[in-house]
């Protein structure tokens, strides 16, 4: 058995990971949902396979369990504004998007211009752990950025870039 780990202490810890910035959407009775998100992973390459972590009390967590369609935008440094507003807790539902520049996949999922890739999957599988749920899902369609900019990361808390 192990002593306690203090949770404050261990998300300093953890914040010494660098991480790659998403912004994760979907769509539930016709209201966008996005949220940005670092517990993005690649899962397997047979089948093609992505998991997102999300909070179980978050508003994106029922809407994205509801539609089960979802989609990952990898954010390039300069979308760090989006990244700001999509992580504000207590952002307006309805609009939240207005001011994102965005299209939609033909699933109906927003996916946010300008990243260095866009995902879109459907989701597979499901884990409660702690105070969040794993969602397994495989990957529908992608696009790569043809010309990709820097990659927007999180470090120590903060975001910055890194080519």
């Amino acid at each position: 058995m192990t002593d306690a780990v203090d949770p404050d202490e261990y998300r300093q810890a953890i914040g010494r990971l660098v991480s790659g910035v998403t912004v994760v959407t979907t769509v539930a009775d016709g209201i966008d949902h996005a949220m940005t998100a670092n517990a993005v992973t690649s899962v397997s390459l047979d089948p093609v396979r992505l998991l997102i972590c999300v909070e179980r009390e978050s508003r994106f967590h029922d809407a994205v369990i509801a539609n089960g369609t979802w989609g990952v935008s990898i954010l390039d440094a300069a979308q760090r504004r989006h990244a700001v507003w999509l992580s504000t807790r207590g952002r307006p539902l309805h609009g939240q998007l207005d001011r994102v520049p965005h299209h939609r996949h033909e699933s109906g999922v927003p996916l946010l211009d300008g990243s260095l890739a866009t995902i879109v999957c459907r989701t597979v599988d499901t884990l409660v752990s702690g105070d969040h749920t794993i969602v397994v899902g495989d990957v529908l369609s992608l696009q790569i950025a043809e010309q990709p900019g820097e990659a927007l990361v999180y470090f120590r808390g903060r975001f910055g870039s890194q080519k």
